[in-house]
């Protein structure tokens, strides 16, 4: 299929195949990297796109349409299809035909000729935004708007190039211990100093994407250390903003009375302050208190941990933070809802990322063995499943008592890993536990007893836990090398690369990761859904296949 001098395939609809065995496979992923997203990365032929926002994410990074052509086409077998050089020379077109900039006055959204000017004023989305014309080829913006006109108009397919500089921030100079006991990884150091050397010509702000066990905390803080400017941490949870607390601490210069926490139990706002998506996103009487938090100092970085599940009300909150550097990070940029543009407008041009499979051969994550066991339902639960409402059979299939023999025959294989059970339905964790004789963290736990559970698991003196939707969320688990998973929310992949995100750390063994679902029902369809990130990125499933229970 693919010749012995080209190792990829470009077709008509801007996929792009890869021989994953070529001789020179890596040298031609490097050259795709800035152009092209990974779709898929199974055994053989790995999948990447060519999309409008890939190009802009080249562009941002100073390619151009020409780039595109020479470094892909060399690689191509048949070189690059007719209407896909048509199309990356139109996505590139788009690129910096919009730019916002600063005059003697303020703030102003620049076009590059009258027509494209005269064109957003018929736009309903965009015209609202405008303020007085500037000339026939530009408008005042209002700052706070500075956000939401970015918003409207890549959603109009115009990607603006905002070069309007940052607002002053108070400075804060500080070291990353490199050699203290750990070493900067090249990668970490690389994805820092490309996200730091974008500075307000190609708009400062920028989304790094590499796996749960690469170090993304280490990377924010020596992003940090380039920027040298106060920062707000929003964290995923109190456990995220513990575990960020913690890096600081230990990696770090900074001095303790520096760093401030604000969770629902500490509102402490410091030059460097971590605070949770929650207290930020907490409404109150239609109102949003909390947001304030964003003007009650001048941070000059905002970082926004695990960024793809940013929500609704931090993304409106980022529309007006637009004058302050943020920086993403996060395992994938796969969105449920669809939105990953949005963090491309809001937040920034993807700078940095590294493919999970890379990193396991290198041995900074570790190997993942996945297998899906298949467990019937006992007759009585079956009718029980058929004779249901649709929106109650997921959750009577992914319940299934029948996974509770399951799960202790599968922690009998291998009694001395640390192992997580994860689920998202209290009750059927909840028994669970008693039967296992394990302890249970559920979002009804007290923070201290959690992090009590945490440090205890991290110190070996608990070998299995029991988790639920935190178990989804950024943890700092090194030890686990088992993850058994007995109810999943529907099909998301973003919370399935989470859960194996928990058991990649870089370890001796080859982790395990096993996913028990029900056979024949809804569950097991949105198995495959989930399955889906981890099959883009390589991993293989096995399945096992597990007799009929008898009925209780």
């Amino acid at each position: 299929m693919f010749s012995p001098d080209h190792p990829l395939i470009v077709q008509s609809d801007g996929s792009i195949l890869v021989d994953a065995h070529h001789p020179r496979y890596d040298e031609a992923r490097e050259a795709l990297a800035p152009y092209a997203e990974l779709v898929t990365a199974p055994e053989h032929v790995h999948t990447y796109r060519l999309s409008p926002i890939s190009v802009w994410n080249a562009m941002a990074l100073g390619r151009s349409a020409t780039d595109v052509k020479i470094d892909v086409g060399r690689f191509a077998q048949h070189g690059i299809p007719g209407v896909v050089l048509a199309n990356v020379d139109g996505w590139a077109a788009r690129y910096g035909r919009i730019r916002l900039e600063n005059d003697d006055v303020g703030l102003v959204l620049r076009c590059a000729d009258p027509l494209m000017a005269r064109e957003l004023v018929t736009v309903q989305s965009t015209a609202k935004l405008l303020g007085e014309p500037v000339d026939d080829t530009g408008f005042r913006i209002d700052p706070l708007y500075r956000g939401e006109i970015k918003w409207a108009l890549i959603k109009h397919g115009y990607p603006v190039e905002d070069a309007a500089g940052f607002s002053a921030a108070e400075p804060i100079v500080f070291r990353v211990r490199d050699g203290d006991g750990f070493t900067v990884r090249d990668y970490q150091r690389a994805a820092a100093e490309t996200f730091a050397a974008a500075g307000a010509a190609t708009g400062g702000h920028g989304v790094i994407v590499l796996p749960c066990g690469a170090g993304k905390t280490l990377v924010g803080l020596l992003a940090m250390e380039k920027v040298g400017a106060s920062t707000l941490i929003i964290a995923t949870s109190t456990a995220a903003v513990d575990q960020w607390r913690r890096e600081i601490k230990e990696r770090t210069d900074i001095p303790d009375d520096a760093v401030g926490t604000y969770t629902g139990g500490k509102k402490d706002i410091k030059p460097i302050t971590i605070a949770t998506y929650s207290v930020i996103s907490h409404r109150r009487g239609g109102v949003f208190p909390h947001l304030s938090l964003f003007r009650a100092r001048s941070f000059g970085l905002v970082i926004y941990d695990e960024v793809h599940l940013l929500p609704a009300p931090v993304f409106r909150m980022t529309a007006s933070l637009q004058a302050v550097r943020r920086l993403g990070l996060t395992a994938t940029l796969i969105r449920e809802d669809g939105k990953a543009d949005d963090v491309y407008a809001l937040i920034g041009p993807k700078r940095y990322d590294v493919p999970w499979k890379v990193l396991e051969k290198r041995a900074f994550i570790a190997g993942v063995e996945c297998c899906e066991v298949r467990v019937p339902l006992d007759p009585f639960t079956r009718a029980r499943y058929s004779n249901s409402e649709l929106n109650q059979r997921f959750r009577i299939a992914a319940s299934n008592p029948a996974k509770d023999a399951v799960v202790a025959e599968l922690l009998a294989r291998t009694p001395d890993r640390p192992a997580l059970i994860l689920g998202v339905y209290v009750d059927q964790l909840e028994r669970l536990a008693g039967s296992l004789g394990c302890p249970i963290i559920t979002g009804e736990t007290p923070n201290a007893k959690r992090e009590v559970l945490y440090t205890a698991f991290r110190k070996g003196e608990l070998k299995r836990l029991v988790l639920s939707r935190v178990g989804s969320l950024a943890l700092d688990l090194p030890s686990a090398s088992l993850a058994i998973e007995v109810s999943g929310t529907f099909g998301s992949r973003q919370e399935e690369a989470q859960r194996v995100g928990r058991i990649i750390r870089p370890k001796d063994d080859v982790a395990l990761f096993f996913t028990v679902v029900s056979t024949d029902t809804m569950e097991q369809d949105a198995a495959l859904r989930r399955q889906r990130f981890l099959a883009e990125q390589g991993y293989r499933y096995t399945v096992e296949e597990v007799g009929v229970p008898v009925a209780p």
